[in-house]
């Protein structure tokens, strides 16, 4: 246990997928967050190595990847943390390799959480229709075409499925992480 966190989340595997451009507070609060918990944070990436965030205006610092999304399968994790920023997501979202990976994730019930742009990944698996979500206000129209319900709120949950607009959003976040992962399996997110 950290002398800041607590052991809520001890033996829970939780996977942050991004790649360079991410938003750099939104997947490195989340991560630290969530370690705080006590849970075992992967970063998963296109790549080896390290990637760098977008820290608001300009490049940010850099991340080490822990694991290549080719080396990783949605069995393996207990929840699914998507980063935003502009870059980041845009680049995800023609990814087949991350694209399967969010599917799986959407099928199984498990917590997806995304935020800002981190939505665009998930239009991708064509499983949010009829979720209500939120995102940064640029990606509403994109998620009410793809026939999720859009609200502007600081988080959004449909069962398991966590959404938030920005970086001001992140401690509502995750704290609905936490609390989605500590109450398990939801139903298979399939659509009918």
């Amino acid at each position: 246990m950290s002398i800041f966190g607590s052991d809520k989340l001890k033996g829970k595997k939780i996977a942050i997928v991004a790649t360079d451009g991410f938003e750099q507070v939104e997947l490195t609060k989340p991560k630290k967050f969530l370690e705080d918990e006590g849970a075992e944070v992967d970063v998963i990436s296109l790549k080896s190595g390290s990637i760098k965030g977008w820290d608001q205006t300009d490049w940010g610092d850099k991340v080490d990847v822990d694991k290549v999304i080719t080396d990783v399968k949605a069995s393996d994790y207990d929840a699914l943390v998507l980063p935003g920023g502009q870059i980041n997501p845009d680049k995800l979202r023609i990814n087949k390799d991350v694209v399967n990976f969010a599917t799986e994730f959407m099928r199984s019930g498990k917590v997806v959480a995304a935020i800002c742009h981190g939505p665009w990944t998930l239009i991708e698996t064509g499983l949010v229709k009829g979720k209500k979500m939120t995102s940064w206000p640029s990606l509403q129209t994109d998620l009410r075409n793809a026939g999720a319900h859009w609200e502007d709120s600081e988080v959004v949950v449909d069962k398991g499925l966590i959404t938030s607009r920005k970086p001001e959003d992140i401690p509502a976040f995750n704290k609905k992480i936490v609390e989605e992962i500590l109450e398990g399996s939801h139903a298979p997110r399939v659509n009918v």
